[in-house]
C-alpha cells in the first residue's frame, strides 16, 4: 500500500530532512513506485506537486527535496497502486476548496465502502503497471453518502477509493454546517465520519489518512491493518521534536542532522509517517480508531483540548461563511471536578479550595495530561507528582506550575518499587493516587490495581478514578471485563472493577452509578466515579484519611 508523511510546525520549517528519507521509499528502499505528491500550505494557498513517476527517481522530487520551502503544515504521499491505474489523476494528496479553505487529503489503506465495483485487487495490481488509467470507478450517482449528505457537490476525478472517500467526507461536512465550525465541533464531526466509514466493515477496512484544512491545522486518523495475504502492517506513527533538540538519523539513507544546531527555543515540529523515518527517536504508533488534531506542532486527542487552540485564534479562517461560536458548557472537561467532589464526599471532608486543608503528604496524578486534573487536587496535596506518556502534554502541564514533579512515562511503570533520581534513598510511595479519564485508554487494568496497592500499602491511602462502564453487569464465561468501543476507547464492566477491588484488598468508599463523563455523537456517555481506600500495612489508615 501507500505511505504518508505529514509535518505540522510551531514556526515555519522546511521539510527537506524528512522528505530526503521518505522519497527513498518510492522505489529504492520500498516498493511504492506508482507516483508521489506533495501539498505545502503557504498562508491561504497551497503549493502542490504531483508526479506519476517513482519518487526516488523523479527529477521533480529531486528539485523539491533541495528547495528550502518553509511551512507550518504539509503532507506528502508515495503510492503503491491497489485501486486505480498509475496516472496523474490518481496521485495523492487530493485537493478541494470548502468554505473558502483549501483542504488536502492523503490516504493509505483500503476502504471497502468506497472500493471500485467488481474489483479484484490482485488482478488489478497486475494490470496497473501496464495501463495508464482505469475506468471502473464509481458512477457519480453510486458514490456512497456520509452523514446528512443527500446530494454530492464534490466528485472524484480519478479512480481511487481514497479520492472517493475524501469527496464523501467534504460533502458530509458541507451538508452539516451552515456556519464555519470551531475546532472542537470539527473534531467531533470528523470523528463521527470516521466511525461511519469503518462501521460494519471493521476487519476489512484499513483507513489511515492525513487531512489538512488550512495553514495551521491537520487531522490524522488511523484504522490500521494488513491486506489479506500480506504481512505488511499499515498504520500511522508520530513524534514531536522540541527543545532541547538532538541528532536524528534517517532510516532509509545514511544521513543525520543535529537539530540543536539548526533550531531554536521557539521551534517545535510534529512528524507523522506510516513507518518511522528515523532510527534513534521515540516514535509513537496511533491507536486503532485514534483521531489526532495537530496544531502548532502539538497533537490534541479530545474535543475539549481543541477549545484552547480555537481560543488562541488558531481555528479555521474563512471569508466565505460566518464563524460559529464555542458553546461555553458543551466542551467543559468536568471529570477532575467531579472526581475531586467524590473524593471529598467519600472521606467526609469539606470541599474547599483552601491550601491549609492539606491531607495528602504525597499524591500521584496518573495520566495527568495537560494538568487539568492536577489543578483540582493541588490544594489538598503537600507534594504532587504528575505522570503521562506524552511529553507534549507535560509541556502544557509544566506551564501551570502546579506539580512538584513531572515524569514522562507509562503510569503503571511509575508505580513500581524503583529508585527515582530525586528520591534515591526511598521506594516510591503515595497516600493518594487519582486517575481522571485514564482507564478509557487501558483495557486490562489489573496491573494498575496491583501497582497502586503497592504504592499505598506502606502508609495507607486513597485510590480514585473514573471509568466508562459497560451496561452488562454479569460476569460471563470468556468475558474479559472490558471492551473496545467504536470510538476507540475502553469501557469496563462493574463486576470487573468490583472483582479487582476485592482481590487487592481495597475498600469501596463511594461509587457513582450513572455519571455523565463526556458526549459522543451528541449523546451522553455514562460512567462511574470510584473512590477506594487501602488500610496501612504498618498501622491504621485513619490518620491519613482523617486529615493531619
Amino acid at each position: 500500500m501507500c505511505q504518508l508523511l505529514g509535518m505540522n510546525c510551531a514556526t515555519p520549517t522546511d521539510f527537506n530532512f524528512s522528505f530526503r528519507g521518505f522519497k527513498c521509499r518510492g522505489g529504492v528502499t520500498d516498493v511504492h513506485a506508482h507516483g508521489w505528491g506533495l501539498a505545502i500550505y503557504e498562508g491561504r494557498g497551497v503549493r502542490a506537486f504531483h508526479d506519476p513517476l517513482p519518487c526516488a527517481h523523479s527529477p521533480l522530487a529531486d528539485m523539491v527535496s533541495s528547495y528550502p520551502i518553509k511551512t507550518l503544515n504539509m503532507m506528502a504521499h508515495i503510492r503503491y497502486a491497489t485501486q486505480g491505474g498509475v496516472s496523474l489523476e490518481n496521485v495523492h494528496p487530493f485537493q478541494r476548496e470548502l468554505w473558502g479553505i483549501q483542504w488536502t487529503f492523503a490516504h493509505n489503506g483500503e476502504v471497502p465502502k468506497f472500493s471500485m465495483k467488481n474489483n479484484n485487487p490482485q488482478d488489478q495490481e497486475q494490470e496497473q503497471t501496464l495501463q495508464p488509467s482505469c475506468s471502473s470507478g464509481f458512477l457519480q450517482s453510486e458514490m456512497p453518502m456520509l452523514g446528512r449528505c443527500k446530494e454530492a457537490t464534490y466528485h472524484p476525478v480519478g479512480d481511487t477509493d481514497s479520492e472517493a472517500v475524501f469527496c464523501a467526507m467534504l460533502n458530509a461536512l458541507r451538508a452539516e454546517f451552515t456556519t464555519l465550525p470551531t475546532l472542537p465541533v470539527l473534531y467531533e464531526a470528523i470523528q463521527r465520519l470516521c466511525c461511519e466509514i469503518v462501521r460494519g466493515r471493521e476487519t476489512e477496512t484499513i483507513f489511515n489518512f492525513l487531512l489538512g484544512c488550512g495553514q495551521f491545522t491537520m487531522f490524522a486518523f488511523s484504522w490500521p491493518g494488513s491486506r489479506e495475504g500480506s504481512k505488511v502492517w499499515n498504520g500511522l506513527h508520530y513524534l514531536v521534536r522540541y527543545p532541547p533538540f538532538s541528532q536524528a538519523k534517517l532510516k532509509d539513507v545514511d544521513y543525520a542532522v543535529d537539530f540543536n544546531e539548526t533550531n531554536d527555543e521557539s521551534d517545535r515540529v510534529a512528524i507523522i509517517a506510516t513507518k518511522p523515518l528515523t532510527t534513534n527517536e521515540n516514535w509513537k504508533e496511533f491507536k486503532r480508531g485514534q483521531l489526532l488534531m495537530f496544531d502548532n506542532g502539538l497533537p490534541y486527542s479530545k474535543p475539549y483540548e481543541c477549545v484552547s487552540v480555537e481560543r488562541r485564534g488558531r481555528g479555521l479562517s474563512s471569508r466565505a461563511i460566518p464563524r460559529g461560536e464555542i458553546c461555553p458548557f458543551k466542551y467543559q472537561y468536568n471529570i477532575p471536578q467531579l472526581l475531586r467532589r467524590a473524593v471529598f464526599e467519600a472521606l467526609g471532608k469539606e470541599d474547599e479550595e483552601d491550601s491549609s486543608k492539606v491531607w495528602s503528604e504525597r499524591a500521584l496524578d496518573m495520566g495527568c495530561g495537560s494538568g487539568l486534573s492536577g489543578v483540582q487536587f493541588r490544594s489538598c496535596c503537600k507534594h504532587l507528582t504528575g505522570v503521562d506518556i506524552s511529553p507534549e502534554s507535560l509541556c502544557e502541564a509544566r506551564e501551570r506550575s502546579i506539580y512538584d514533579r513531572l515524569i514522562v512515562r507509562d503510569a503503571e511503570c511509575v508505580l513500581q518499587k524503583e529508585k527515582e533520581s530525586d528520591d534515591s534513598d526511598d521506594d516510591v510511595w503515595y497516600d493518594l493516587v487519582f486517575a481522571c479519564d485514564l482507564f478509557s485508554y487501558i483495557g486490562d487494568i489489573r496491573g494498575i490495581f496491583q501497582t497502586v496497592r503497592r504504592s499505598l500499602e506502606c502508609k495507607g491511602g486513597v485510590f480514585a478514578f473514573s471509568s466508562e462502564i459497560i451496561n452488562d453487569s454479569l460476569n460471563k464465561d470468556g468475558d474479559d471485563g472490558f471492551v473496545m468501543q467504536s470510538c476507540a476507547r475502553f469501557a469496563h464492566n462493574r463486576w470487573y472493577i468490583s472483582a479487582l477491588t476485592e482481590e487487592f484488598g481495597f475498600q469501596t468508599q463511594l461509587t457513582t452509578e450513572s455519571t455523565v463523563l463526556r458526549q459522543h455523537d451528541g449523546k451522553d456517555v455514562l460512567g462511574s466515579l470510584v473512590v477506594l481506600t487501602l488500610p496501612s500495612s504498618v498501622h491504621s489508615a485513619q490518620i491519613n484519611l482523617s486529615g493531619l
